[in-house]
């Protein structure tokens, strides 16, 4: 396994695992931890559908967790403004 795979599946890993402690962490739910899990998953995936359009691992990883920022980022603000 090369280690560019092996980062990714950590990474993988480490964001998912984000993402199930904010729903069971107890008392309380942590709904802005989940945002910002998911908005690193669409990062991870943004960065990696845009592997076959070329270009270096740098431009890919800025857009992708740029636009996972800005969902994380908007559902953040949607939600403190909701409740």
């Amino acid at each position: 396994m090369r280690l560019y795979t092996f980062v990714q599946i950590v990474e993988l890993a480490l964001f998912g695992g984000v993402l199930v402690y904010s729903f069971l962490a107890t008392p309380d739910r942590h709904p802005s931890l989940a945002l910002v899990a998911g908005g690193l998953l669409i990062g991870k995936a943004l960065l990696n559908i845009l592997a076959p359009e070329g270009g270096t691992l740098l431009r890919r990883s800025l857009v992708g967790y740029g636009v996972g920022a800005a969902v994380a980022g908007i559902g953040i603000l949607l939600l403190r403004n909701h409740f």
